[in-house]
């Protein structure tokens, strides 16, 4: 390409390209997944990453505002009178002994990433800004994804908020939290529930897009994952750029610990980087496909030659026995992750790992998150319940600073923490022990009195 900024094939053998304004976002050469790819020395990048702290002063520039397009600099895809900004990226990174010492860490080793303070309650919001401004660029009118309820969430405000795109979103048959399906009503997206999961709707909506002509923002989208990669940027500004030892991140469409990997190649090859974090990736148990593949079946990245046939095998196997993902963390209930060679490459460059939590593991672990003052939706809290483990393994070490990726708020699914810190035991067997959930060892449950003030005040005299 000419251009200095295009779409690349992420296999290095292929070198199949495409202008930055297409959106078929397949390689036309070997249908794999596509990077947004920069000629760094036709562009500006930073001379060090300390260059950004000097946007924090203008606080009256939406681009600065952000904390997306603050780092532009690292995701120039886009003219700055182009970018569509609602606000996003106005996340935490919070010290949190009390989780840490619940981990197994010591004390001011354990940072949560709190990604639920964006405008549509997650971290899906990076990702949209800079899909929605591709979307701009390229004149679309209607924007489609499949969704377990955040992505769908994010197009749907920033459609409503912009007034430039119809959101048409997918869904399956009772396969969305409340809180985000409210979202997506509310903001005016049109919502098509299908008979089936996410991974129907993902094939689907993939489907009518192409027919149609309608834009896609799911992850398979690359410029979706530009967004993404900001949150890194964020967790480095807020720990003085200076990597942290571990990023621990839920595992579903696995878009995140791509984008996050690309981020981390990108800073090393521009030498602004010198030390790589390692990788952490957790699925739910009953959606575990990455953790299969690649700490069961050994599937590697293999220099961009994965051996297709054991990921195709794994697939047709959970096709033939009907395998469908089920868990109570509905944002990763996703058997068929489309990032999936795109996980491969970023575990291989950052020395990465995969887990599994249980249903228990996350809603114990989310409780503990709670206790410690943010509130996170139960896939959030995948990635405590998966640093607990690699620390109870020995694989974290007791000293080693971690950042756990908080992507959602406490209510995008308060059903979920009700039914875990209820009295009502028929509620819990309801939405927790159809799941496998047993026991709520960390609920704060609700003291029932008599309408009398002396018991009142004997109960609060009790119990606080």
């Amino acid at each position: 390409m000419t251009d200095p900024v295009f779409q690349r094939c992420i296999h290095p053998h292929c070198g199949g390209t495409l202008a930055v304004d297409d959106t078929s976002f397949r390689c036309p050469q070997c249908d794999g997944l596509l990077d947004v790819a920069y000629d760094w020395d036709r562009l500006r990048p930073p001379a060090s990453l300390r260059d950004f702290e000097a946007k924090w002063a203008n606080r009256s520039d939406p681009l600065c505002f952000s904390g997306v397009w603050r780092f532009r600099e690292l995701l120039p895809f886009a003219p700055p009178d182009k970018i569509l900004t609602i606000g996003e990226g106005q996340t935490i990174l919070q010290k949190a002994d009390a989780v840490a010492k619940y981990v197994g860490l010591n004390p001011g080793r354990l940072f949560l990433q709190y990604e639920g303070l964006n405008p549509s309650g997650s971290f899906k919001d990076n990702g949209m800004t800079a899909a929605f401004t591709h979307a701009r660029l390229t004149g679309a009118r209607r924007a489609a994804c499949a969704s377990t309820g955040n992505t769908s969430a994010s197009l749907a405000v920033f459609c409503s908020a912009s007034s430039l795109m119809k959101a048409i979103v997918f869904i399956g048959s009772g396969k969305i939290a409340y809180g985000k399906l409210a979202q997506a009503l509310d903001h005016g997206a049109l919502t098509v529930q299908i008979a089936g999961d996410f991974d129907d709707a993902m094939q689907r909506v993939q489907q009518v897009s192409r027919k149609l002509g309608i834009y896609l923002v799911n992850s398979v989208n690359p410029f979706r994952l530009e967004g993404q990669k900001t949150i890194m940027y964020r967790v480095l500004e807020a720990l003085r750029w200076e990597p942290p030892d571990w990023i621990v991140v839920p595992g579903g469409n696995l878009g995140n610990v791509s984008a996050f990997g690309k981020a981390f190649m990108e800073l090393a090859d521009l030498g602004l980087l010198k030390r790589l974090p390692r990788l952490a990736v957790i699925n739910a148990a009953g959606a575990n496909t990455f953790h299969m593949l690649y700490e069961r079946h050994n599937l590697r990245w293999n220099v961009g030659r994965p051996d297709s046939g054991v990921s195709e095998g794994y697939f047709r196997k959970l096709s033939e026995e009907g395998v469908r993902a089920a868990t109570i963390a509905s944002a990763i209930e996703i058997n068929h992750p489309v990032n999936l060679t795109k996980a491969l490459r970023a575990l291989d460059r950052c020395g990465g790992v995969v887990r599994e939590a249980t249903d228990q593991d996350m809603l114990d672990a989310k409780a503990q998150v709670g206790a410690g003052g943010l509130g996170c939706e139960p896939a959030s809290a995948a990635s405590v319940a998966g640093a607990r483990k690699l620390r109870q393994e020995g694989v974290i070490g007791v000293d080693e600073r971690v950042v756990c990726i908080l992507t959602g708020h406490q209510l995008k699914d308060p059903t979920a923490t009700v039914a875990y810190h209820s009295t009502d035991q028929r509620t819990f067997d309801e939405v927790l022990g159809s799941r496998g959930v047993r026991r709520a060892a960390f609920a704060n449950r609700a003291v029932q009195v008599p309408n009398n003030l002396d018991d009142i005040i004997k109960a609060i005299e009790v119990y606080s």
